[in-house]
């Protein structure tokens, strides 16, 4: 996850004309938390992670992956895709998928899947569910990330103080995404560095 703010003004943001906006770990509704540290202009990119067995390719358009009368806590997941050099990325793709409730993927059609695109700023939201358990794994959201004409990134994103992250193989602490309840359920917050500068 990106670790700090972006080091230039070029982008409009939240605070007004000039101002680089904040990166999602920041936003809390309409209040800001404490500032991170500037940007290095050369955070980590974003560790890869296997794809796994129920990726399904021609997922629906939809930045809402909820399906009505389904069971399951509320997930608000928001964020922004960066370079390497800390500039947001638009039209970046980003392609989600995940268990149900009860830790089931739909292999026949496309629940709980979906794609949607970055917009100027580099933001993505995305509504669904906390995802279900399953055995072997730990819970996790799967995402393929892509800026346009530029290489794919599949990785994973995972919730902290979940048991199974301590015997989950494929858990990457790196992929934690910051989670707190919002009384409607939890929101999520998790930034993506792509391995190329602008």
């Amino acid at each position: 996850m990106l670790k700090a703010a972006l080091a230039t003004g070029a982008v409009l943001g939240a605070a007004g004309v000039g101002s680089a906006p904040a990166l999602a770990r920041d936003r809390v509704g309409e209040r800001m938390l404490d500032p991170t540290p500037s940007c290095d202009d050369g955070d980590d990119p974003t560790p890869p992670q296997t794809e796994g067995p129920y990726f399904k390719p021609n997922s629906p358009r939809t930045g809402d992956l909820r399906i009505p009368g389904d069971p399951g806590m509320a997930l608000a997941v928001t964020g922004l895709v960066f370079t390497r050099d800390c500039r947001p990325v638009a039209g970046a793709l980003l392609d989600f998928w995940q268990a149900d409730y009860y830790g089931a993927y739909d292999n026949a059609g496309y629940r709980y899947r979906g794609h949607q695109y970055t917009g100027a700023d580099g933001a993505f939201a995305l509504s669904t569910i906390v995802p279900g358990l399953y055995p072997g794994r730990t819970r996790h959201i799967h995402v393929k990330v892509q800026a346009p004409s530029r290489p794919v990134l599949t990785t994973q994103l995972y919730f902290p103080g979940e048991p199974r992250n301590d015997t989950d193989l494929i858990f990457d602490p790196r992929l934690l995404m910051d989670v707190r309840d919002d009384g409607a359920g939890r929101a999520a917050a998790f930034d993506f560095v792509l391995d190329f500068t602008s």
